[in-house]
């Protein structure tokens, strides 16, 4: 059973494989430039900058290298440590994830630097990928590093989920909730996203640099105030949610703004039911959408396990119970 485990979770995790998904989603015939249904001509475009900023970031950039093959480009990403991968053209930066560094600061400031280049004729491919939030970092001014990460301590270890957790990472960023976006208009802009938020909402994942904001100061304010941290947060955090609201829907900005959703956790888990089925298992996909104290998840999913072994219900043995999503530990004292 170990072995069968193992296969059908390898499964999943290969369908999201980055190489794969930007393959699966993008691709280059002559001169046009192909992303799921929308076609780029781009004999119409005098410039091509790819940034990017994620764990999945350096693979991405090497596929997006791969397509573009002799094409003229150049472009920076972000990624974790020991998440390099070998790219030509494509500057590859490393920064610390998921409390953010200097380097971080450093590669997003290396990014803002191209996008200020970018004109009405130029093409801007995002690359987007888990971790984008950590890795592409450059707070208000008046905030300084260290204020970042002790507020991004406070976030991830208060139990607060990672849409709330990027509700005020947006809110004291020069370069989240859509911001990126702004630092390219005019330019033609198109993200390529591999998902790592429930139901795959743009603005959440990476905290939505290319994306509209949905979300206010105000939201901001109530996610600290839900999980008593506007104490204990920095006094130039709650400065800077006073002023400088994100790009909302209707910015002109958007307009030349395309955004792809092109892995996400649904499609790991539909690859692992099937792996289970070819091995024989009856299966049944649970949810894609878990969430809550890891501790409290366990359990249900363990009731669920002894239901099937003493009834056989709700399916039949030999079963394999798929689920996936996002749960959350809650840190007390010193953890």
């Amino acid at each position: 059973m170990k072995k069968d485990i193992l296969e059908i979770i390898k499964e999943g995790i290969k369908s999201v494989d980055p190489l794969l998904c930007i393959n699966r989603s993008v691709r280059l015939e002559n001169d046009i430039l192909v992303i799921k249904e929308k076609r780029y001509d781009l004999r119409e475009f005098e410039n091509i900058y790819i940034v990017g900023a994620g764990k999945a970031s350096a693979k991405m950039a090497f596929a997006m290298e791969s397509i573009l093959g002799d094409k003229k480009f150049e472009g920076v990403v972000i990624t974790k440590y020991k998440h390099l991968y070998k790219t030509r053209k494509i500057k590859v930066i490393e920064a610390s994830h998921p409390i953010p560094d200097e380097n971080g600061i450093r590669g997003t400031k290396k990014i803002i630097e191209l996008l200020e280049r970018a004109k009405e004729n130029d093409l801007v491919i995002v690359l987007i990928s888990g971790g984008g939030s950590s890795l592409l970092v450059l707070p208000k001014q008046g905030i300084s590093l260290e204020e970042k990460k002790k507020t991004d301590k406070l976030l991830l270890e208060c139990g607060a989920d990672i849409e709330e957790v990027n509700t005020v990472r947006k809110h004291i960023s020069q370069i989240k909730g859509g911001l990126l976006a702004k630092k390219a208009y005019p330019a033609e802009v198109v993200s390529l996203i591999l998902s790592d938020v429930l139901g795959d909402p743009i603005d959440a994942i990476a905290s939505g640099p290319t994306s509209p904001d949905p979300t206010t100061i105000r939201d901001a304010i109530r996610v600290l105030e839900r999980y008593d941290l506007k104490e204990k947060v920095p006094k130039s955090i709650i400065t800077s949610l006073k002023k400088g609201e994100t790009p909302k829907p209707k910015d002109k900005i958007f307009k030349r703004v395309s955004n792809f959703v092109i892995g996400n956790n649904k499609m790991a888990l539909e690859s692992s039911r099937k792996k289970a089925e070819e091995l024989g298992y009856n299966t049944l996909l649970l949810s894609s959408y878990i969430e809550g104290e890891a501790k409290e998840v366990g359990k249900v999913l363990a009731s669920i396990a002894k239901e099937i072994y003493y009834s056989d219900h709700p399916l039949k043995k030999p079963a394999a119970v798929i689920s996936g999503g996002e749960t959350t530990v809650t840190i007390r004292g010193n953890g």
